[in-house]
């Protein structure tokens, strides 16, 4: 039984800091767990956790919500703006949802754009070779669950190893700490996942963009009908 708990322990606590090789710089010294004598104390803290309330952690500019944004893009279209660390869902007529999200940290940012060429719920993650060649101890494939570093959707990018995703760590929004990824709570990728269809355009900014103020749009009068639709059960803001 002791055994057993043991090799549990270490399963979590791989996929748990693995979570931040599409992740955080720092990712290396979290893996000290897996040395004989630091296994059983340190690997425990690192189990999975249920974050019932993730949007409530963030700093109110990083949570979900609608926002006045000039764009000649169309309704429907994704804009990554890396160096604010904000993700803009156009809504059209000047409108747009602006999610905080994670980027790339110093060197791995990257602009362009491109389509979204596939969507998965909880799905597996197969660390590209690139990165186990920079993180030899990361597993070769972990199956989607809560543990899992891509969190509870993805959108992948193109034919790029790129994806927006989620993450059960909201602590790292609104931060460069990825290898190029861009990443949302579990909360703000499950809304925009239910939004974005397959095909949609995604223009990622460069990291030397221009500056470009959003202003949080004015709450509609309480009789007034919305001119976008819903389609989450989760609030907008």
């Amino acid at each position: 039984m002791f055994t057993k708990f043991l090799a549990t322990g270490s399963l979590s606590a791989l996929i748990a800091a693995a979570a931040l090789s599409c992740g955080a710089a720092q990712a290396d010294p979290l893996f000290a767990f897996l040395s004989p004598a630091g296994q059983t104390q340190i690997a425990p803290q690192y189990a999975p956790v249920e974050q019932p309330d993730a949007d409530a952690q963030l700093d109110p500019r990083l949570q979900r919500q609608i926002v006045n944004y000039a764009s000649n893009e169309a309704p429907g279209t994704v804009i990554i703006d890396t160096p604010h660390t904000f993700l803009y869902y156009v809504l059209g007529n000047g409108k747009a949802i602006r999610y905080g999200i994670g980027v790339g940290r110093q060197g791995f940012t990257w602009s362009g754009v491109k389509q979204v060429a596939r969507k998965a719920e909880w799905p597996d993650w197969y660390p590209p070779q690139e990165m186990i060649a920079r993180q030899p101890y990361l597993p070769r494939m972990v199956a989607g669950g809560p543990g899992n570093p891509l969190g509870a959707r993805a959108m992948y990018l193109g034919s790029s190893e790129y994806r927006i995703h989620g993450t059960n760590d909201p602590t790292t929004i609104g931060k460069h700490v990825s290898s190029g990824c861009i990443r949302l709570t579990n909360e703000d990728v499950e809304d925009l996942y239910s939004r974005v269809q397959i095909g949609a355009k995604v223009v990622v900014l460069p990291q030397s963009a221009p500056v470009r103020t959003a202003q949080p749009a004015p709450a509609p009068a309480r009789n007034a009908r919305m001119s976008w639709n819903v389609n989450s059960s989760s609030s907008l803001y």
